[in-house]
């Protein structure tokens, strides 16, 4: 039996890839599906299932082009209804898989058709559980995904998903792993551990929402305090998994072409295309295309994507580092980005040889900050990061403005205000300077240093 774990660090996600006598199956798989059919070749196998635990509100599945290359049947657990064909499980149903099996135990509460799959080995004893947004290591998925408008509220969804817990995934044995969809870092849950397995004993032990003596209010208050908004693409991506998407080679086709600088101006013009520029933070301050947003590749590229570009639909041009534009667009299409209409075909020296402008944001370092600050008394300094990170320790004269909630919370700032930005890195800050320049504001300084430097500057730096 093969249990692999296929984990992508930017989505801070798990596919699983499982195989026994020659049939395998995939758990919750990513857009760009070759990877599971070249993983299947190598050992000579025929892919039997496309599992997935829910409708993932995250990123945009692969299973439609995985069924579509392989013949594989797509499951998914009750209650899962969909615009396309698949095979809806019922709840304790076991599907063979070699001579192992799986057995289908729903589990609704982070989403209604929320469903874990216990793998039992030959003798049927249970060996693996694939828990998807049920059950992360160090935490339990979100609530608060029901659709706007359903009537459905968090704590109502979190009752469910106490029940769950109790009823389906803690009576198992203690030594069964647990193999979760994401580890620390996605916003699908508060406080998930950068392990991405454990033992499902270890977790009733250090797990807060499996503790043993926890009544269902308890655990209702715990889950859902401090629980910050979902991300605005969660909706439509969870949309386009149940209804279906156009295939992931087309979006790859119509992203890579490479484009002069005379046709992308063409092109930006024509479609009122976005420009997104994912060079390095550091190359993207120096010059860009003016009124282009920055988001790195060096990050975390598409959960921010995601975040901060309204709409799914928008025709998008890539500004990129040569040789890693497919990169690019396969990412922006792993959370649902499929109008990427090409690429510029040079650099920034290029664009600027073919009599085009440059725009640049004035960048400086943590120990320039006190003298800027004396110049310039009547600047604002604003902290991007997240308010947890704030509240760990911030400048005494910044304001919290969290990038999550830039696009809802920029009428709050002035065009006629200087704005020193910073965050943990310059990542982020450099995000938001980007949109803030293409929205003008134009007085903007970013502070491209470690928060440990920025927070340095000054010896009263506070903790809340």
């Amino acid at each position: 039996m093969i249990i692999e774990q296929i984990y992508t660090g930017c989505l801070a996600q798990g596919a699983y890839y499982l195989e026994c006598n020659g049939e395998a199956a995939v758990i919750d798989p990513l857009r760009d599906y070759q990877t599971y059919i070249k993983r299947a070749e190598r050992s000579g196998a025929k892919l039997k299932y496309i599992f997935e635990t829910h409708f993932h509100a995250d990123f945009v599945s692969g299973h439609l082009d995985l069924a579509r290359a392989t013949g594989a049947k797509i499951v998914y657990g009750p209650g899962a209804k969909t615009d396309y064909e698949k095979y809806e499980a019922k709840d304790g149903e076991v599907l063979p898989l070699g001579q192992v099996s799986i057995e289908v135990l729903h589990t609704p509460g982070h989403t209604n058709e929320s469903t874990c799959y216990l793998l039992r080995d030959g003798s049927g004893q249970p060996k693996a559980l694939f828990t998807g947004d049920t059950l992360f290591i160090g935490d339990v998925g979100r609530p608060d995904l029901s659709q706007p408008g359903s009537g459905i509220t968090m704590e109502d969804q979190a009752g469910v998903l106490f029940d769950s817990l109790r009823e389906k995934v803690m009576p198992l044995p203690d030594d069964v792993i647990v193999y979760p969809a994401h580890g620390a870092g996605s916003a699908c849950g508060k406080k998930m551990s950068r392990e991405t397995t454990d033992t499902l004993g270890n977790q009733k032990q250090t797990n807060y929402a499996l503790r043993a003596n926890m009544t269902r209010d308890e655990f209702i208050k715990e889950v859902t305090d401090g629980l910050m908004p979902p991300p605005a693409y969660f909706f439509e991506n969870a949309r386009l998994n149940k209804q279906g998407y156009d295939s992931f080679k087309q979006a790859l086709d119509q992203g890579l072409q490479a484009l002069s600088p005379a046709e992308f101006e063409v092109a930006a013009n024509r479609e009122e295309a976005l420009v997104l520029d994912v060079r390095d933070k550091t190359e993207f301050v120096k010059g860009f295309i003016p009124n282009s947003i920055f988001i790195g590749l060096d990050g975390s590229f598409a959960p921010w994507a995601g975040a901060m570009i309204p709409n799914l639909d928008r025709p998008i041009l890539l500004v990129a580092p040569k040789g890693r534009e497919e990169e690019a667009v396969t990412r922006l299409a792993r959370v649902g980005f499929d109008r990427v209409i090409g690429y510029l075909d040079t650099d920034m020296a290029g664009w600027q040889a073919s009599g085009r402008e440059l725009d640049h944001i004035e960048t400086i370092k943590a120990h320039q900050l006190e003298d800027h600050q004396q110049a310039n008394s009547q600047a604002t300094t604003l902290d991007l990061r997240k308010s947890n990170e704030w509240k760990g320790g911030h400048l005494s004269y910044a304001k919290n403005h969290p990038l999550d909630y830039l696009n809802d919370s920029m009428s709050e700032l002035d065009q006629s205000q200087t704005y020193y930005l910073h965050c943990r890195s310059g990542y982020r800050s450099t995000i938001a300077a980007s949109i803030l320049k293409a929205r003008g504001f134009h007085q903007l300084v970013n502070i491209q240093d470690k928060v440990e430097d920025i927070l340095a500057t000054e010896k009263t730096a506070t903790a809340a």
